[in-house]
């Protein structure tokens, strides 16, 4: 019997090349795809499933399912029994980590090659975990940086207010304008918010945010 698997990723020819990469295997079937989270949840509502591979950030409407940790945990609170796949682009290593920490059944990059990913999804179908070379190597650094270190990264109220506001939409313009502030100290504390979370541009922060369900 072939393994069951759907697919989750919001750009069209990743599931094009992963679809075609699992299949070509020839004891892979692609059950399902899906573009969102929701339409992720759906598919595996409807159809048989032995393994999910899903992206970790992908758009949702305000007010529906989300992305990121929010949705890896509600796969695996509702579908135990379903192997998850997270494929990512993200790096940052906090991230990373904290997907691991959910139970998934492996995590690569959208980098790694297509072999790889195809005997990870296999090893899931029989309950084997699989964490790439690349993101291991990347969680062994960051672990023995942080090994002398005593505190973890937090923000302060007025760093958390800053990256909320952000995040939302607003400019840096006008959260200075809400909160009573210089231009410029808002600007800083947004910089100084990111270097404590270990981002480096406006992505990554939006990515961050999304992954932990900060909003």
């Amino acid at each position: 019997m072939k393994l069951r698997v759907v697919l989750a990723d919001d750009h069209p020819f990743v599931l094009l090349g992963v679809r075609s990469a699992l299949e070509a295997a020839g004891d892979v079937h692609v059950v399902g795809e899906a573009a969102s989270p929701c339409e992720l949840i759906s598919a595996l509502e409807r159809l048989p499933c032995d393994v999910a591979v899903t992206d970790l950030t992908m758009p949702s409407a305000p007010g529906e399912i989300e992305d990121g940790l929010p949705l890896v945990r509600r796969l695996r609170r509702d579908w135990p029994q379903c192997r998850i796949v997270v494929l990512t682009s993200i790096t940052n290593v906090a991230i990373l980590r904290a997907v691991l920490d959910t139970g998934v059944t492996a995590l690569l990059r959208k980098s790694e090659p297509m072999e790889e990913l195809t005997a990870a999804v296999r090893g899931a179908g029989n309950g084997l975990r699989y964490v790439s070379r690349s993101i291991l190597s990347d969680l062994a650094i960051a672990g023995a940086e942080r090994a002398g270190s005593t505190r973890a990264p937090r923000l302060s109220p007025r760093e958390s207010e800053v990256v909320r506001q952000f995040v939302c939409g607003r400019t840096i313009t006008e959260i200075a304008r809400e909160l009573d502030r210089d231009v410029r100290t808002v600007s800083r504390q947004k910089r100084d918010a990111m270097a404590k979370l270990g981002v480096s541009n406006d992505a990554g922060l939006f990515a961050f945010v999304r992954a932990h369900g900060l909003l």
